[in-house]
């Protein structure tokens, strides 16, 4: 494995297991402006920007909620399932202090919004690990365009030679590459369908990643 100067995490997903919340969130804030629809269904569009998962679920669930309402209804119900179920996905943590120790720059990059990405790492204990973080309102064009993980390396004044990606979507893998950064894949439960042939290696646990099992 090559040394690399600096690490940039993708966060829902790939940092912390909380897709298949934002997905139980959807559908129960479905519900309550009468629609029917299952979580697997948050598999075809995770890793996309929220625009386009939003759609999905209203198309799927044959409403057409105000948007406004609808982002208010699920941010009270995605907080409170944070609050109640969020999990780091397992040894993310001991590879965070293991890169910060070995003096590595680390970073979240996410199409999330910030008040998501700022509860989430708030809520771990996780934000004086990184030393920039970008979120959906500071790029126009998400992933796959390449324009978050571009202005993660601005920011850490380096280039996309020193910088390993993890990811959890082929979107997510596409901007990395565009970006010219290698990149790794976490596999959970709502990627299984995912092309990760761009990954350079397929992990579904960090302490895969700690001890060189690729």
């Amino acid at each position: 494995m090559k040394n690399y100067s600096a690490y940039l995490f993708d966060l829902d997903g790939t940092l912390v297991d909380s897709e298949k919340l934002k997905g139980k969130a959807l559908v129960e804030t479905c519900t309550l402006f009468g629609g029917v629809v299952g979580a697997d269904i948050y598999k075809v569009v995770m890793g996309e920007s929220w625009f386009h998962v939003t759609r999905h679920f209203f198309r799927t669930a044959k409403i057409e909620p105000d948007f406004e309402k609808f982002n208010a209804e699920f941010r009270a119900i995605y907080q409170e399932l944070l609050r109640k179920e969020l999990a780091p996905n397992p040894n993310v943590v001991e590879l965070l202090i293991k890169l910060k120790e070995a003096g590595k720059k680390l970073g979240v990059v996410s199409s999330a919004s910030s008040w998501m990405v700022d509860q989430v790492l708030s809520q771990l204990n996780l934000l004086d690990y990184f030393e920039v973080v970008i979120t959906n309102e500071q790029v126009t064009k998400h992933k796959p365009n390449p324009e978050a993980y571009l202005l993660a390396l601005e920011k850490l004044s380096i280039s996309s030679s020193e910088v390993l990606v993890f990811e959890d979507s082929k979107s997510g893998l596409l901007a990395a590459k565009k970006a010219n950064c290698d990149s790794v894949a976490f596999r959970h439960e709502f990627n299984l369908n995912n092309d990760f042939s761009l990954a350079i290696h397929v992990i579904s646990d960090f302490n895969e990643f700690l001890e060189g099992k690729y």
